[in-house]
């Protein structure tokens, strides 16, 4: 009777303690799901991937201030520049998806690398949440005084009629700078001689000094040198005109319909981050961008404020990476 009893019992024993496992469980996983009403409970980690004192650096520097009052917590700056961004974004990739790990990207890392690098660290789509876009910064082509060109129209012409004999610098191979000229150069149906630096500064002053002819770079590198008449502004690679340029026309504008290409970046989480997070820091993000002296201060920087919603991001980010696959692959860029 004993042992009866003891065989009877073994299936209760089972679901109970099957009961007070899923119980407990069930417990833990709710006590750990983060949400975003106890979220941030500590500082966050923004793994930025560029070098401490570019102007993409400077804008998250000067937003981090704003953030830290509005989430209740310090932003830590984190540079982890190279490899295109890789090196920053694939830290991030194999962070926990619990919102104290971000990463602030840009096109190449979240769009053209995957197309640049015959192996690449981490999964541009599956392996992050975006979050939100930050600023775009739109490029200038800028020239020699002494091009016998002053509109983009003639510069074209120009380059028609010498083929292969006009070069053109820009920030580096595989960059956002790198892909717009090669864009340029395949819409205009010419051929330039593209020269790599390693950033628009040095792209900018070498064309100043008369070392090559043209360049692409961004505003904060040539501004100063195209309002004192020290190069040639020909076009702004935005869909439309920069407030700093308001005479100089854009790309499209001049004579190329559809030529539209900034850099840009944006900010992502790694994948698994619940969505109740990645909501609470777009608002945040997005607030702070809409704040007036912050966009005054972005905009000296060369860069406009560009809040969006988490879904336009991931659709951008998927547009673009498509356009980039297609310019990439007609011109046979790798970096590898």
């Amino acid at each position: 009777m004993t042992a009866l009893i003891a065989r009877k019992a073994q299936p209760l024993r089972r679901q109970l303690l099957l009961a007070t496992a899923f119980g407990l469980l069930g417990g833990h996983a709710l006590a750990q799901a983060p949400t975003s009403a106890d979220f941030p409970s500590h500082p966050i980690r923004m793994v930025v991937t560029f070098p401490p004192g570019g102007s993409a650096d400077a804008v998250v520097r000067m937003l981090v201030p704003r953030l830290n009052e509005k989430l209740g917590q310090q932003v830590v700056v984190d540079n982890r520049p190279g490899a295109g961004g890789n090196v920053g974004l694939s830290l991030v990739a194999k962070a926990p998806g619990d919102g104290y790990t971000l990463g602030l990207g840009a096109a190449g890392a979240l769009t053209a690398n995957v197309n640049l690098y015959a192996q690449m660290p981490f999964d541009p789509v599956k392996d992050f949440k975006p979050v939100g876009m930050v600023a775009a910064t739109p490029f200038v082509i800028v020239g020699h005084p002494s091009l016998p060109a002053r509109t983009q129209r003639e510069l074209i012409a120009l380059a028609k009629a010498k083929p292969g004999t006009l070069s053109i610098g820009h920030g580096g191979n595989g960059t956002a700078m790198h892909l717009s000229a090669a864009l340029f150069a395949q819409m205009a149906d010419v051929k330039l001689v593209e020269v790599p630096y390693r950033g628009s500064g040095p792209a900018a002053l070498d064309t100043m000094a008369g070392q090559i002819q043209l360049a692409l770079v961004d505003l904060q590198a040539s501004l100063q040198q195209i309002r004192a008449g020290k190069l040639i502004a020909f076009a702004v690679t935005s869909a439309q005109r920069v407030p700093m340029l308001p005479e100089v026309p854009s790309v499209a504008e001049a004579g190329l319909p559809g030529y539209d290409s900034t850099g840009w970046f944006g900010v992502v989480a790694p994948a698994g981050t619940p969505a109740p997070i990645v909501a609470r820091l777009n608002a945040e993000i997005n607030a702070v961008l809409g704040d007036e002296q912050i966009k005054a201060a972005m905009r000296n920087l060369g860069a406009e404020p560009a809040p969006s919603s988490t879904e336009a991001f991931e659709a951008y980010i998927r547009s673009e990476t498509k356009k980039w696959a297609k310019v990439i692959q007609t011109a046979r860029i790798r970096l590898d």
